[in-house]
């Protein structure tokens, strides 16, 4: 039996699905459209102005504080623990939301929200210490369209209690504590990865892989040919006295890893296209992350929720839809992305800033849904082309490198907005005032990339016709060339 149990859960398939239970339960969170409306309320009777000002500027100060020791753990620990102290973090979270009261009580809550999305990346990497590289693309799709098909149901089912069965917000968010218990219980049944993709490599855990070399990668990461039909070795094998005499030492290790990270970092933002795209990533994530973390207080000023209904569960229902479907169009889109990439950068961010400003401007709940689902859409097409934009070129390690330190950029410039504009010790700005903030960031990130892309167009357009202005001549001397020679063979004859 217990052989069976070890060998089933050797298998890609096992840990792929107990994966997907995961990250179903965790995102199955119906409360969460609704969470502004739940603190304004009777349940916890703060104040706009002490949600906006006070409470969630916390989580990004959580979060940013968090991010990168969490990133290096997550490896170091092999991913495991992080789903675990993940799982523990969401069922503290949901405890405090419920039963704990005061306006420090929901700084902390906001505090244990920002150890919950820091820990995310746990999610992502996990798979791919456990399962073989054949199998990565397919792993990929099902854990990420889970998460969607999750954060999808959980938004409909949350509108359809409060506006059909007028369930309360409070029993919204006991619902949502029991979906993230079982994703903890979900987290107790995967198997340890004896792997990971820095600090544990098989085979190599002396170096790390080489720019060039992405397409030679996952063969290098199994060490057997049953490791890359199982996925790994038994989560309760390690490593042999042998292998154990020729690791090097734990501190020695660490730092030639670190010192590794750092090299390969320096390399891949060398290149001027990956770094380009990279700095949009950067500055669209943090506009991104703002937005969505203040929406609901602006639709909650828009539309009152104690004197109106409240449609904020349907509204992200259709924007994580949309962005779904937007997503997936990229894959049949045929386009120079070399070319034209930065001009749909500036064209796309663009629709995004004067999505921005119509919620600024407008008093219309339903125009600001509307603004939302466009903005939100066209983010998540344009951050889907720059992951196939920075990834296409990199090995695995490499991209989760940039993965990593383009999110930390992003929550360095989303906490600097935070500050200046949020945060009661900066500006403190109402919510309407913030989004015209917003807006007018887009609108330069727009302009950035809009005369960027021009500049790049003009130069391609006169390199070609100083190309052609060079070879006309040139053709001209060698027909000349051949004429004087047929002219000469005439005479000849």
């Amino acid at each position: 039996m217990g052989c069976w149990k070890n060998t089933k859960s050797n298998t890609w398939t096992f840990p792929t699905l107990i994966l997907c239970l995961y990250g179903f339960f965790y995102m199955m969170k119906p409360s969460e459209p609704f969470l502004t409306p739940y603190l304004t309320g009777p349940d916890k009777n703060l104040t706009i102005d002490e949600v906006t000002n006070q409470v969630f500027p916390v989580w990004t100060y959580s979060y940013l504080a968090l991010l990168v020791p969490v990133f290096l753990i997550t490896d170091y620990l092999r991913y495991k623990p992080i789903l675990l102290i993940q799982g523990i973090s969401f069922i503290v979270t949901w405890l405090l939301l419920l039963f704990a009261h005061g306006l420090v009580a929901m700084q902390l809550v906001e505090f244990f929200y920002g150890m919950v999305t820091a820990t995310e990346v746990a999610y992502y990497a996990y798979i791919y210490s456990v399962v073989s590289a054949d199998h990565y693309q397919r792993v990929t799709s099902y854990c990420r369209s889970i998460t969607l098909v999750a954060a999808t149901l959980a938004a409909v089912l949350g509108q359809l209690l409060v506006s059909l069965a007028d369930v309360s917000y409070f029993h919204l968010n006991a619902i949502t504590l029991a979906s993230v218990s079982l994703a903890f219980v979900c987290s107790f049944l995967l198997p340890m990865p004896q792997k990971s993709m820095f600090f544990h490599r098989k085979g190599v855990s002396e170096t790390l892989p080489q720019p060039d070399k992405a397409g030679a990668g996952p063969s290098s990461n199994t060490s057997s040919s049953c490791q890359q039909d199982k996925g790994c070795a038994p989560a309760d094998t390690g490593p042999t006295p042998a292998q154990q005499a020729q690791q090097p030492e734990p501190q020695h290790h660490v730092l030639r890893v670190l010192v590794q990270l750092g090299k390969d970092l320096k390399d891949c933002y060398s290149s001027r296209k990956l770094l380009y795209w990279s700095l949009w990533w950067a500055l669209a994530t943090a506009g991104f992350n703002q937005v969505v973390n203040y929406i609901q207080v602006l639709w909650d000023f828009r539309a009152p929720s104690h004197s109106s209904a409240v449609y904020n569960g349907a509204v992200e229902a259709v924007a994580t839809f949309l962005s779904s479907v937007t997503s997936f169009t990229v894959a049949y889109v045929k386009m120079n992305w070399d070319l034209f990439g930065e001009l749909a950068l500036g064209i796309f961010s663009t629709m995004d800033a004067v999505s921005l400003f119509l919620m600024h401007f407008t008093t219309n709940i339903w125009l600001c849904y509307a603004s939302y689902l466009i903005f939100k859409a066209s983010y998540m097409l344009l951050i889907t082309i720059a992951t196939f934009q920075i990834a296409v070129n990199l090995s695995m390690e490499r991209y989760a490198l940039m993965f990593g330190l383009n999110n930390f950029t992003a929550l360095v410039i989303q906490t600097i907005l935070t500050v200046v504009a949020v945060d009661s010790k900066g500006l403190g700005l109402d919510i309407v005032t913030q989004f015209l903030i917003y807006g007018s960031y887009f609108s330069v990130i727009a302009g950035i990339f809009l005369i960027r892309s021009i500049c790049m167009l003009v130069s391609r357009k006169c390199n070609r016709k100083t190309v052609r202005f060079w070879k006309e001549p040139q053709n001209l001397n060698e027909h000349k060339s051949k004429e004087q020679t047929a002219t000469g063979c005439e005479t000849r004859l």
